[in-house]
């Protein structure tokens, strides 16, 4: 979800800060305590933050960003040009998503490997690490497959960032649409199995990520159940022998 700028620097300006006034200001209230309206100003805050995600702020920097906020509200004179520094917030942003993506790969490497050592894994040559919790008794699906599965998708540290089985509801898909962890992996499925699938960024959102839950550079794991291959592909019909040349036999 996108805010507009406007309503995003309004929701910083109402964060108290004390290097934007000089009258000490008590904390914010807790939730309960908050109106109807401030709650509101508090969710666009927390909205606002993780769309600045890529950022990576220290308690120090966002300081400085409430600061810049509430100068350009409050209208006080501004500290810089912004037409000079206006144009490297982008830089700033893609050089701090890169250092997130390098972090969120190295500890992607080290969860990789001791997937790898879980009993009965097998790492593939592209680097997923396929455990088979409960063996299949039907078929293998194919690309062109439509598949009917349960699935419960985790980061690295747990996070639960979709899950058919929390819903209750099991997932249709064309297998060959997915992300290409789950092209690979299912096909080494059997109806009816269960398999846990450990996908390295590079098979799954790569370094864009799905924010705010997915993370860019994140490795991801999925348990997944094929409960059935909902219909196949028609087989490709015969090619047409090649019309003959007028005059011949």
């Amino acid at each position: 979800m996108r805010f507009p700028i406007v309503a995003l620097a309004a929701a910083l300006a109402a964060f108290p800060n004390a290097s934007a006034s000089d009258t000490p200001q008590a904390a914010p209230a807790a939730a309960g305590a908050m109106s109807e309206d401030q709650k509101v100003v508090y969710a666009l805050g927390l909205a606002m933050g993780q769309r600045l995600g890529d950022f990576a702020l220290s308690p120090q920097e966002l300081e400085f960003l409430q600061k810049g906020v509430a100068d350009s509200v409050l209208g006080r004179p501004p500290q810089l040009d912004l037409q000079v520094y206006g144009p490297k917030i982008m830089e700033l942003a893609q050089a701090r998503q890169q250092v997130v993506i390098e972090k969120a790969r190295k500890e992607g490497a080290a969860y990789l490997e001791q997937a790898a050592k879980l009993p009965g894994a097998k790492k593939t040559a592209s680097g997923i690490v396929y455990v088979e919790e409960q063996a299949g008794t039907g078929a293998s699906p194919k690309p062109t497959d439509k598949i009917k599965i349960h699935y419960h998708g985790t980061t690295t540290d747990g996070t639960v960032f979709d899950s058919s089985v929390d819903r209750g509801t099991p997932a249709e898909f064309e297998l060959g649409s997915l992300i290409p962890c789950w092209v690979e992996g299912i096909q080494l499925m059997k109806v009816g199995g269960k398999s846990r699938l450990v996908c390295p960024p590079n098979l799954a959102y790569g370094d864009r990520g799905a924010p705010p839950v997915i993370k860019p550079g994140a490795t991801l794991t999925f348990q997944v159940e094929l409960i059935d291959i909902v219909a196949s592909a028609p087989p490709a019909p015969p090619a047409a022998a090649p019309e003959k040349p007028a005059g011949t036999p």
